[in-house]
């Protein structure tokens, strides 16, 4: 096992990363052991890992009751996140409880916010079952929902108490939602490391991919230490974002988001090196994409996505701020004026 340590302004906990961790949960430090705990999952994982933990968690003493929902980018919703709360309410949850989020990233972020509104906030444990979730989402406190206008609209900040990522929950994963993950990983070798991105391009295993997972968390946390609520740095860990965000929507949700985090990485790339501040990266990057599945060639002219990217949640008046690699292993950010979208990115899908 190995553990990274997220330290923010607020405190710090520990991101447990090994096999077996799901049957050994509260053993490990940082874990809270409620009295009573709600076990936030959803219906494609309740099957495979829900009584797993149900059975560690009731061994330890603590009273478990389970929210499912159904499957899907469309369960991140306020309608979903109400029933949620209206569950924890009916379960009598306190203060002193706890929330357990077992699955991706969508069960992440959905049971995030419930747990920093619910009774003003409780806490959270991250049981991230997918190596999109693993890498990404269940580290750094960002939680929320999407809405009609756009994704992750409503949301809050909130950390958990700790992440706990069994890695033997990777072998039932496909292919396509593997290779999510490792659109994220390599977002991250670009953002701030040339050698992860070099070794990702290398790893033809799930063990090799898997054994990458701490230097992810590692390269977050730095973030997420130097800027908890995207006030600055932590904007950089949207590299490829804003774009995919307008990806997702436009396909309503039919293309999942590292699929979409792949296109938008690699059309950011394009427009930096028309403004000349990166060489021959682009095609690096393509290539990494073709060899772990993911696409690079977007189903969508720019005119249907910039919409959406008005509607992003990083926009500030007329201005937006996108992240500019300048080198793989190395980016900036820079404020794009909304009219100047198009120019950008003209070339760049």
């Amino acid at each position: 096992m190995v553990t990274v340590s997220v330290n923010t302004g607020t405190g710090s906990y520990p991101v447990h990363i090994g096999n077996e961790l799901l049957s050994r949960l509260t053993e490990l430090p940082g874990v809270p052991l409620p009295k009573t705990a709600m076990l936030v999952t959803d219906s494609n994982v309740a099957g495979l890992y829900a009584a797993s933990v149900e059975q560690t968690l009731t061994a330890a003493g603590v009273r478990v009751e389970r929210f499912v929902f159904p499957a899907g980018e469309g369960s991140k919703s306020l309608e979903v996140y109400g029933k949620l709360l209206n569950a924890l309410a009916a379960a009598r949850l306190s203060r002193r409880d706890a929330i357990f989020a077992l699955g991706g990233g969508v069960t992440g972020d959905l049971a995030g916010f419930a747990a920093a509104t619910y009774l003003r906030g409780v806490a959270f444990v991250q049981l991230p079952t997918s190596l999109l979730a693993a890498v990404d989402s269940s580290v750094g406190g960002k939680t929320g929902v999407n809405l009609e206008a756009g994704k992750n609209l409503a949301g809050a900040f909130w950390q958990p108490s700790a992440v706990v990522c069994d890695t033997q929950t990777l072998a039932s994963l496909p292919a396509e939602r593997l290779a999510d993950g490792i659109a994220e990983m390599l977002k991250h070798g670009v953002l701030a490391d040339a050698e992860l991105f070099d070794r990702l391009c290398e790893a033809d295993s799930l063990e090799k991919i898997a054994a990458l997972i701490p230097r992810n968390v590692e390269i977050k946390a730095a973030v997420v230490r130097e800027d908890e609520r995207e006030a600055g740095k932590r904007a950089t860990l949207n590299l490829g974002h804003t774009l995919a965000h307008a990806i997702e929507k436009r396909s309503e949700y039919t293309i999942t988001h590292g699929h979409a985090v792949a296109l938008g990485l690699l059309a950011v790339t394009r427009a930096a090196e028309k403004k000349g501040l990166c060489a021959a990266c682009s095609e690096r990057i393509k290539a990494a994409l073709i060899s772990h599945g993911l696409p690079s060639v977007c189903p969508y002219p720019l005119e249907e996505l910039l919409p959406f990217v008005a509607a992003d949640k990083k926009r500030a008046a007329d201005e937006i701020t996108l992240v500019l690699p300048l080198a793989i292993g190395s980016c900036k950010l820079e404020k794009v004026p909304l009219s100047s979208l198009a120019e950008l990115y003209e070339g760049c899908l």
